[in-house]
């Protein structure tokens, strides 16, 4: 676990999964990937940064299992993060990601999300990224 993880307790998982869309890729039985899409904005984004909409919809939680990664897992996830989005009728989706080595900020932008600034928070920087839905 890095400085940004935390122990995760059941009590908490199934609230923020009440409070979401969750998508998940399976490989079989397997979960290999998952993402929560939100309308709550997580705390850590600060809305100044981003383009004025509506109904924005936040991506938070993430995740690929290691053995899966690089290989179209997370991409499969955010296109249908983004479809999953405009049928909510959302404007954009907003996320954050940490600048670091851990960081997938290079992905998100290969995804077609646009970088709409950097902060620091807990000495660790942070980009966000957007990503407008056309209609």
């Amino acid at each position: 676990m890095g400085h940004w993880s935390a122990v995760a307790s059941e009590k908490g998982v199934l609230n923020g999964m009440s409070k979401a869309k969750v998508l998940v890729a399976l490989n079989g039985k397997d979960i290999i990937g998952t993402l929560r899409l939100t309308s709550l904005r997580p705390w850590v984004i600060d809305p100044a940064y981003f383009t004025p909409v509506h109904r924005p919809v936040y991506l938070v939680d993430m995740a690929v299992r290691p053995g899966y990664q690089r290989i179209g897992v997370g991409r499969s996830l955010i296109e249908q993060a983004k479809v999953l989005a405009a049928a909510l009728a959302g404007d954009a989706i907003r996320l954050d990601a940490y600048a670091g080595v851990a960081g997938a900020g290079g992905f998100y932008e290969k995804c077609g999300f646009t970088e709409r600034g950097h902060v620091v928070y807990k000495s660790v920087p942070h980009i966000y990224y957007e990503w407008i839905i056309k209609r």
